[in-house]
């Protein structure tokens, strides 16, 4: 399955990633500071959630492509339904 995604879709999902990676730095200088613990896991389950939403903008956009397509068999449409699902489930 190919990463076809729409120029403002990509955009949006790079900024997700970019602002996950800064979160990331900044958990990283939180630590080597010695912060406090709970600071440390509110700004991880943050970086967490961007990252999910990045993958299911992802996912969702690959779906809606997959969904747009014709002219695909049974057996076709099949195998990227259970992609899709396990790709779900990897973010789970």
């Amino acid at each position: 399955m190919e990463l076809e995604m729409a120029a403002e879709e990509l955009k949006s999902v790079l900024n997700r990633l970019r602002r996950a990676q800064g979160q990331i730095a900044g958990i990283i200088k939180m630590i080597e500071d010695g912060r406090d613990c709970e600071d440390v896991i509110t700004q991880l389950a943050a970086v967490s959630r961007a990252l999910d939403r990045a993958g299911f903008a992802i996912i969702a956009t690959g779906l809606q492509h997959c969904l747009a397509e014709g002219g695909q068999t049974p057996a076709d449409r099949e195998q990227m339904r259970a992609r899709l699902e396990k790709l779900f489930l990897s973010l789970a």
